[in-house]
């Protein structure tokens, strides 16, 4: 079953749903990226399959980004394993930085080579791409010769598509031409702060690119659009519901006849059939949804829970709430003592107390802890009061960082250390050998495996100072250096079976009562991501040992985003003085203050987002109705 096919079906599985009277383009959810990159892959194969049948070549409109790799592995697969041919096919992709060479690993035609065109049989004279290096002289000319190639094929007949959180689809900007052709383009900064990390740091973004207009993108006969994750999800719910605008390129979409968003639930979160369904139609008043609906109503009002009325409620949509639940009174009783229970400064549990209504329970006292932890910085930034709080309450803490966080270093700051190690050793021949390495550098150069790992040393040295100030001993410290992430580069490998079993082997050796883990997967280099899916992968081999019986998953989210309210199953409040504690736990990881590398979309250092988040969460709380405290980091409950 392809894509297509999907616009015919009411789904009754979790994670897809049906259009609504509010949205303008036909979409389709599903819970992740595997499955749809799938069925759009099948849906590419077959159309291919189709032209060959006819004799016609098949004209492919291409993207690249992180949303496609999978579409793309699928087609690479169907080749080797179906004998899927490409010898029909001709592509015209998207984009292209400009200036842009080639060969530099951050250009499109790197990337499509390396994730598609180096593993088909497609004729190299059927490949093209705008050419970055095309001279500003004759680039004018160039835009019209690829415009005017594209419709000599007859046009496209396949366009897939990501989309930038300036609605952009290609590189067509905000300000874009409905008509618009292929043409040279000025970057917008949003964009270009998106791709920072891929270029490590904005400065080495290029502020032009070459990119097919509005007007090709829309002559094109079927579209498919993707879109990954919970930082799309605003600009999904303006195209998809908003009006059409220049100002938010890809509602023009809209006035497409043959068009697909495919959507991850992250992706779906801010659309009004996910977000308020009970705005859509009747809905299935469960307890997390009621939960959501009136937290929501109270945020929407500035009313704290307990003051709202049946009126409230009638007036937004919710009088099929009311009916079920009886009066105001009751449900606003009851959704406030929820939010009230989540509130815990016993992370842990707290001893010879009742813990029915508390998230964590009493026994046993003191606990095996182990704190995941992405980066070597991400405990401290997502859960450092937290991480102290079990300290102190005496609980068995083990810390794991899982990556070596190697290429947040800049090679400046490797240097200094370098430089500072050669003058104590000045006859080290390692150190002579980074120090020149560093020097002669250039843009394309994957550091060496020596300067790999004194970026990770630093980073090492750095988390160990932490844990120290939060009174965390040595050998309760663990380094994984999952092998997935040790490519040099942003674009990592594949999840792996030995990265499962370092995660596998932890777990086992510290039978766990609790495990902490970061389920922010806004992360915008995908580390995250890919770290908890590790963590997902062991608990599914490990979950049948006794031990595991007794293993709370407790998820936290990174520097990107926080938790809904109704979210929340464990909030732990800090003092201000714990808000302190925990800055100067962050300061110690020197190397990612002051022009940290992948900054993504806030310009704040990760100290000032982090308190920022932690006291507008109280500061919610509070607005709820609940007690005012000064911060609050937040928790959600993964069930295994």
């Amino acid at each position: 079953m392809n894509i297509t096919e999907h616009k015919n079906i009411s789904y009754k599985q979790p994670g897809k749903f049906e259009e609504t009277r509010f949205e303008k383009i036909h979409n389709v959810i599903f819970e992740a990226s595997k499955e749809p990159s799938i069925l759009i892959a099948q849906e590419i194969a077959q159309l291919i399959r189709d032209k060959e049948l006819q004799n016609k070549p098949c004209v492919l409109g291409l993207a690249t980004g992180s949303s496609p790799i999978k579409v793309y592995e699928e087609l690479v697969r169907l080749h080797n394993e179906e004998g899927l041919s490409f010898a029909n096919v001709i592509t015209f992709n998207l984009d292209e930085y400009y200036p842009m060479d080639k060969s530099n690993l951050q250009s499109y035609f790197f990337f499509m080579h390396e994730h598609l065109f180096n593993h088909v049989d497609i004729l190299a004279e059927n490949i093209n791409i705008p050419n970055g290096k095309v001279n500003s002289d004759d680039l004018y000319q160039y835009c019209i010769d690829y415009e005017m190639k594209i419709k000599a094929f007859g046009g496209l007949d396949f366009q897939l598509l990501g989309i930038g959180r300036t609605g952009h689809i290609g590189f067509n900007e905000p300000g874009s031409h409905h008509n618009s052709g292929t043409r040279s383009i000025t970057l917008d900064h949003i964009t270009r702060v998106d791709a920072a990390s891929a270029f490590l740091g904005i400065a080495n973004v290029p502020r032009k690119a070459i990119t097919m207009g509005i007007g090709t993108v829309m002559s094109a006969k079927r579209i498919v659009l993707l879109a990954w994750g919970a930082n799309k999800a605003e600009i999904v719910k303006e195209t998809i519901e908003g009006k059409i605008t220049s100002e938010v390129p890809a509602t023009y979409l809209q006035q497409h006849d043959n068009v697909s968003f495919i959507l991850d639930e992250a992706a779906a979160s801010e659309l009004t059939r996910v977000k308020t369904p009970w705005l859509v139609t009747s809905c299935v008043w469960n307890g997390p949804l009621k939960l959501k609906a009136v937290v929501w109503l109270s945020e929407l009002l500035n009313k704290p829970i307990l003051k709202l009325t049946d009126k409230d409620y009638n007036n937004n949509g919710m009088s099929g709430l009311l009916t079920e639940e009886g009066t105001a009174y009751d449900l606003n009783t009851k959704m406030f003592n929820k939010l009230q229970q989540t509130i815990t400064g016993w992370p842990g549990g707290k001893p010879n107390a009742d813990d029915s209504r508390r998230p964590e329970r009493a026994i046993p006292e003191r606990k095996r802890v182990l704190i995941f932890s992405p980066h070597p910085d991400d405990d401290v930034i997502s859960m450092g009061g937290t991480f102290d709080r079990l300290v102190e309450q005496g609980h068995d803490v083990h810390i794991a960082y899982q990556t070596s966080g190697n290429i947040a270093v800049s090679d400046e700051e490797a240097l200094k250390f370098a430089e500072i190690t050669q003058s104590i050793c000045p006859n080290c021949e390692v150190t002579k050998s980074i120090i020149n390495f560093l020097k002669i550098k250039t843009d394309n150069d994957i550091d060496s495996s020596e300067v790999r790992r004194l970026k990770g040393l630093i980073r090492r040295s750095e988390s160990i100072a932490a844990t120290r100030y939060l009174n965390l001993s040595d050998d309760k410290v663990n380094f994984l250096d999952l092998p997935f992430y040790e490519t040099g580069t942003v674009k990592k490998n594949i999840l792996a079976e030995n990265d499962i079993t370092m995660m596998c082997d932890i777990i086992d050796r510290i039978k766990p009562h609790q495990i902490y883990a970061a389920g922010d997967l806004a992360d915008p280099h995908g580390t995250h991501k890919v770290c908890l899916d590790a963590l997902f992968e062991a608990l599914k081999i490990l979950k049948q040992n006794d031990y595991m019986t007794d293993c709370w998953v407790w998820l936290y989210r990174g520097a990107w985003h926080e938790w809904e309210s109704y979210q929340i199953e464990m909030a732990v409040p800090m003092s201000p003085d714990q808000v302190l504690k925990k800055r100067h736990a962050i300061f110690y990881h020197q190397s990612q203050k002051d022009g940290v590398m992948f900054q993504g979309g806030d310009s704040r250092e990760f100290w000032v987002r982090a308190e920022d988040r932690n006291r507008l969460t109280a500061q919610k709380y509070n607005n709820l109705g609940l007690a005012d405290y000064a911060a609050i980091e937040a928790f959600k409950r993964y069930h295994f």
